[in-house]
């Protein structure tokens, strides 16, 4: 075994006071960063142009795909083929395996979801286009209502559904909504309590420190804009809040835990590598798959609005999304 396998000396003081700071500066930092695109989209005194709010949102994207491929599928890889394990983790690569196991899980749960609200939308007479062809917008969260014609009209009109309909087609549309982006801060927050854990008790803390103040504050602006552009009834903005704010408190609570348990926790030891490679590995196949298919594909090629936007527009997209995902990849040069 190594002797990297074994637990440091770490001094029980050793910048205690800078490490208990870091929990407040860091929930200060992934607050600022998941929140300022929801209040920046709901507050008019702010007058932000909304050239910003899709650079926050396609900057969001690029940050996603490389935490998923940068920081948790190469951070499982790493801990589950460790020197530290048994050689019968040298034999496969579980860490793969586990990514693609998530990935699967992933999509049988987002099917039954959109044929269950499919099934919602036929049962109430109400067309539907689960690509979002239709409507140029946010489409990737679930299936979207469209415009049926009346034929007794004859005339092309769309037919006025009843309101009780129309109350159910929001509901089931804003839960379409909340579980997709349920299922991108699932990922997200398994990945910051191992963050904050790691921070907690790491000999090499303050370059940590300074890499993931800008990791929290770029992954958060990531998850921000997701939540800032979910299109939901008032009654559920609320929802918006409380996602930006679960995913702020993560990180400081697993520094707060890893303070607690820092002369005893080893991050090399077999026990802390076999579980911290596992949830990277199957929360890297949640963030892939989010990515790659809710991001990319439904922003990009399933959005009518994007397919017949100017060349500037496109372009300005995707160099912002290239920008997340190139600062992001930087950033794990050291965290």
């Amino acid at each position: 075994m190594s002797d990297d396998c074994v637990l440091g000396e770490v001094p029980e003081n050793h910048l205690l006071g800078l490490r208990i700071g870091s929990v407040f500066i860091i929930l200060a930092t992934s607050t600022a960063g998941a929140l300022f695109p929801v209040l920046a989209r709901r507050t008019s005194w702010l007058n932000v142009p909304k050239a910003i709010y899709d650079l926050a949102k396609y900057f969001g994207s690029g940050v996603i795909i490389a935490t998923a491929f940068i920081h948790l599928l190469g951070a499982g890889l790493e801990e589950l083929g460790s020197d530290c394990l048994s050689d019968t983790w040298q034999i496969y690569p579980y860490a793969l395996a586990l990514c693609m196991l998530s990935i699967f899980v992933i999509f049988i749960v987002e099917l039954v979801a959109f044929r269950w609200g499919m099934s919602k939308l036929e049962k109430l007479g109400i067309a539907y286009d689960p690509h979002g062809h239709d409507t140029g917008s946010n489409a990737a969260h679930g299936p979207e209502p469209v415009s049926v014609p009346d034929p007794e009209k004859g005339n092309g009109n769309t037919d006025v559904v009843s309101q009780g309909s129309n109350q159910n087609v929001i509901v089931d549309n804003a839960a379409a909504q909340i579980i997709g982006v349920a299922i991108l801060e699932f990922g997200v927050i398994l990945h910051s309590v191992l963050i904050g854990l790691t921070l907690a008790v790491d000999l090499q803390f303050k370059t940590l420190f300074i890499v993931i103040i800008f990791h929290q504050t770029f992954e958060g602006l990531g998850v921000g804009s997701r939540l800032a552009y979910m299109k939901l009834h008032p009654k559920y903005d609320w929802t918006r809040i409380v996602g930006g704010v679960l995913y702020a408190i993560t990180t400081p609570i697993g520094i707060a835990v890893g303070l607690g348990v820092r002369t005893t926790y080893n991050p090399n030891s077999v026990t802390a590598l076999i579980v911290s490679g596992v949830l990277d590995s199957l929360s890297s196949g949640i963030l892939v798959y989010t990515g790659l298919v809710e991001l990319i594909a439904h922003e990009f090629l399933f959005n009518r609005e994007m397919m017949t936007a100017s060349n500037f527009k496109l372009a300005y997209a995707i160099t912002s999304m290239f920008a997340g995902w190139g600062l992001m990849s930087l950033l794990g040069r050291w965290a």
